[in-house]
């Protein structure tokens, strides 16, 4: 019986988004030492040449041919399908492709290598054939066998295409389990989130995208969504709006000037110079139809500014007689922002520890942004990790933590 000896030859894959050349014997030198009758190699050969010239179709036609051979041993049935693979991605035929990859996949003959490589390919082929509920359920025969987190991740995109929701959020649930999610699977996470209505879920799951990808995107989704949560506090607006400006976030002038305001209420005059000058400076204040009003704010936060200064002795006095703990936590906020940092911090921990503010988690929220702001980031960090509560305080102070950490662009 003759032996034929079959060239080297590279399964074309590209097409299929599987970029790795499969040598067509080169990786299974016994299968193709085996003998092999003149009757199939012939053939075979034949169509390897046609394969060589571009006629892949031509190629086909020839193994057609090859199936009705009687008797063929288990290697030339190997030979066969894998060249029959070859010519039929480089032609296109799916339908043909599919065939020989999964005779392939069963034939045993596969090294640990090419078989991942074929599993790959024919998962591929099934996609371009759209046929996902095939595709699907091949990933998951594949996975009982060995995890693989390509494999996990290609089963997460076919469910999104699908519409299975509840299938992707389960299993994007055990991959965080496993060791977390990137980037792009935290974002199917929050649509499936949206689309399913989970507003909680949607909100934690931006949080984690925020704080492991900080962008201005996941920011502002963040920070607008969190005071939609039932029992968020219209007090911690402010708060809202020193964390957008911390994070680069404002942007128009009706944004420059409602921080203005709000932390003008707040008593940090200092804060609102602050805010209104940077405003000045991005080009966003001073221009426009509303000029004037940029103006009138910009001296009433300097107007605030030079009486805070000249009152803030008497001020704290009467406060601690008062023992009006918020207003001092407020007072001490604002010299912080002024650039008395030592006093403002002693004035808002002493205020804390006294025991007569009435919002603790808020004043703890504040002390944290203070320190923050006066370059103290361990410390910052340490006293917003004290702060609870259930109208925003835990949130906006975990928020801190992560801009703390995280900056966009840092």
């Amino acid at each position: 019986m003759s032996k034929f000896r079959l060239a080297h030859l590279g399964l074309a894959l590209a097409a299929l988004g599987f970029t790795a050349a499969v040598p067509m014997v080169g990786l299974a030198p016994v299968y193709a030492a085996e003998a092999v009758r003149p009757e199939v190699g012939k053939p075979l050969q034949e169509a390897q040449q046609l394969m060589k010239q571009g006629k892949n179709k031509d190629a086909l036609v020839k193994l057609h041919q090859l199936d009705s051979v009687g008797g063929k041993t288990p290697n030339e049935v190997y030979l066969i399908e894998r060249t029959r693979a070859a010519a039929a991605s480089a032609a296109g035929d799916n339908d043909t492709a599919i065939k020989a990859f999964e005779a392939l996949l069963a034939s045993g003959k596969l090294s640990p290598t090419e078989k991942s490589q074929f599993s790959e390919g024919l998962f591929s082929l099934y996609q371009r054939g759209g046929d996902l509920n095939k595709a699907n359920a091949f990933i998951e025969r594949q996975l009982k066998e060995r995890d693989d987190p390509k494999l996990r991740g290609y089963l997460m995109q076919n469910y999104y295409k699908q519409g299975n929701w509840s299938a992707l959020e389960s299993e994007l649930k055990s991959a965080e389990k496993r060791g977390g999610l990137n980037e792009d699977q935290l974002g199917m996470l929050a649509n499936v989130q949206l689309k399913k209505n989970d507003k909680a879920g949607y909100v934690n799951t931006i949080e984690k995208l925020a704080a492991s990808y900080p962008k201005a995107r996941y920011w502002e989704d963040l920070l607008n969504r969190v005071q939609g949560k039932p029992g968020f506090s219209g007090r911690l607006l402010v708060d809202i709006d020193r964390l957008k400006l911390a994070n680069g976030l404002l942007k128009k002038p009706s944004e420059y000037m409602e921080m203005g305001q709000l932390v003008l209420q707040a008593k940090a005059p200092a804060e609102a110079v602050k805010v209104i000058d940077k405003g000045y400076k991005a080009g966003v204040l001073g221009s426009g139809p509303d000029a004037a009003r940029h103006q009138r704010l910009k001296d009433l936060a300097a107007k605030t500014l030079a009486d805070q200064s000249k009152t803030a002795a008497t001020d704290e006095a009467q406060f601690k007689k008062d023992k009006d703990g918020d207003n001092l936590v407020a007072l001490g906020y604002g010299l912080v922002q002024a650039g008395q940092a030592d006093k403002g911090l002693k004035m808002m921990e002493d205020a804390i520890k006294s025991g007569t503010v009435k919002n603790p988690d808020e004043a703890k929220l504040h002390l944290g942004e203070a320190l923050a702001v006066a370059g103290k980031k361990q410390q910052a960090i340490n006293t917003l990790k004290s702060v609870g509560g259930t109208e925003g305080t835990a949130d906006l102070a975990r928020y801190w933590i992560m801009a703390i950490n995280h900056p966009i662009g840092g």
